[in-house]
């Protein structure tokens, strides 16, 4: 009964192992609540755990951004080895204005609202005739 007595407060939630896998799901892309879904924990707790300590909120960051680097070099290593279908799906939406599928055409409404055409399911034929209006 004596030992009962000795760890005085509440015990730690959130221990060594929890917090080595939450960092191992903020490291995999995970959401706030997706983690705590992985390591058994309340959304709650992992929000009074960062509270008390900055650092670790920091870093669970700093970890959810790891996804998109990797991505990103990986994006990088294919466009340099010649993926042509890569180099064309990086440029469709890093150059949309040059080299997106869709095309907005202002159609002069008094509400300035634009129009968003999908052409990607058309030739380029039927897009210039489109364009020219030989499809009246």
């Amino acid at each position: 009964m004596a030992d009962q007595h000795n760890n005085i407060g509440r015990p730690k939630i959130i221990d060594d192992l929890k917090l080595q896998k939450l960092r191992e799901a903020f490291m995999k892309g995970f959401t706030d609540v997706e983690a705590c879904l992985y390591v058994g924990i309340a959304p709650a707790t992992l929000y009074n755990y960062c509270n008390d300590n900055p650092k670790f909120l920091e870093e669970k960051e700093y970890l959810k951004e790891q996804p998109k680097i990797k991505a990103k070099l990986n994006l990088e290593d294919a466009i340099q080895n010649g993926d042509k279908d890569i180099s064309k799906w990086y440029l469709e939406r890093k150059s949309r204005n040059e080299f997106s599928l869709k095309q907005e055409i202002d159609l002069g409404n008094k509400d300035d609202k634009s129009l968003a055409i999908d052409l990607t399911g058309l030739t380029t034929e039927q897009i210039k005739e489109l364009l020219d209006g030989k499809d009246r």
